[in-house]
């Protein structure tokens, strides 16, 4: 029994002993259990999250990319506009020049001018004095009427003259005097002087045309003939026009300018007062003249009015009779 008991109590010991290394043994490996599933979890985390991270990283790469890209064309959008009104003003202002060069317009001037009747000739004749002697440049009288008498005396000239000479002429016209209504007019030729080029130009290669058919040795002597009639028409018409585009250069290069000379209104006035009363008389006598050519114009009409009464009251009495 004794030997039973110390047995008993000596396993007793043992397993006494033995739970805390069997616990601690225990804890460890729960430990390293715990410890390779950490592991493991960071692994696979790792293994995950790299690629993300990656990715994530090439995407931030690519927006920022875009980004600059974008940026960069907004910093540039104001320059094109930019660039596209400067190039639009530049365009615009090589249109105007342009245009201004080409520009084809006919002026056309006229000028009223208020000086005394006793002065009106003598002025009209300095002002055609300058034209002839091309005083202002270049200047051709086309035409120069003066009235006289009291009743609304006056004159006028026309001349073209350079662009150039019109203002001076109008001074000398107009010095000392009283510049009345003035008035200034532009034809565009443009499109006339466009045609007549196109005209001359296919005009011209008609006749060469026409000319090279003329050399051929194997024609016979009706196509001759209406070859040289046709050649004749063509010439006639390129000569015309050749003609009506100098008239138009003409036009452009110098300027239409018609000068009126005219006395004031007042005096304009008392010369038509005493006019009418010079003319009392005359037209008295005109009015007389008048009728007496109405009174002997309704002579025979009344003598056949008189004669028709007569005869119509002696049907009359008959009937009665």
């Amino acid at each position: 029994m004794a030997i039973r008991a110390r047995m008993a109590s000596a396993h007793a010991n043992q397993q006494e002993w033995a739970t805390p290394f069997v616990g601690i043994e225990r804890w460890q490996w729960r430990c390293a259990i715990r410890r390779g599933l950490r592991e493991n979890k960071v692994r696979d985390t790792v293994k995950w999250v790299v690629p993300l991270l990656a990715m994530g990283l090439l995407v931030a790469c690519s927006k920022s990319d875009e980004s600059a890209a974008l940026g960069g064309g907004y910093a540039a959008a104001p320059s094109a506009p930019m660039r596209e009104v400067a190039m639009a003003d530049a365009a615009a202002n090589g249109a105007a020049s342009t245009a201004r060069e080409k520009a084809m317009l006919a002026y056309e001037h006229d000028v009223e001018i208020r000086l005394p009747a006793g002065e009106i000739p003598a002025r009209l004749q300095v002002a055609q004095a300058a034209c002839n002697n091309s005083k202002f440049g270049e200047c051709v009288v086309l035409n120069v009427s003066q009235r006289g008498g009291d009743v609304m005396p006056g004159g006028s000239l026309t001349v073209r003259i350079v662009p150039a000479g019109v203002e001076p002429m109008i001074k000398l016209a107009s010095a000392d005097a009283e510049l009345g209504n003035r008035s200034t007019r532009a034809e565009d030729l443009a499109v006339v002087v466009r045609d007549n080029n196109v005209a001359q130009t296919r005009l011209r290669k008609e006749l060469e045309r026409l000319r090279e058919f003329q050399e051929r040795r194997d024609l016979a002597v009706a196509d001759m003939i209406a070859l040289s009639k046709q050649i004749a028409e063509s010439e006639a018409q390129l000569e015309a026009a050749e003609q009506e585009g100098a008239q138009h250069k003409r036009r452009i290069d110098t300027q239409l300018l018609t000068l009126n000379f005219q006395p004031p209104g007042g005096e304009s006035g008392r010369s038509e007062i005493g006019q009418a009363f010079r003319d009392f008389g005359e037209i008295l006598s005109s009015g007389t003249a008048w009728l007496i050519r109405a009174f002997a114009f309704l002579i025979p009409l009344a003598v056949l009015l008189t004669v028709l009464v007569i005869v119509v009251r002696r049907i009359r009495r008959r009937k009665h009779k």
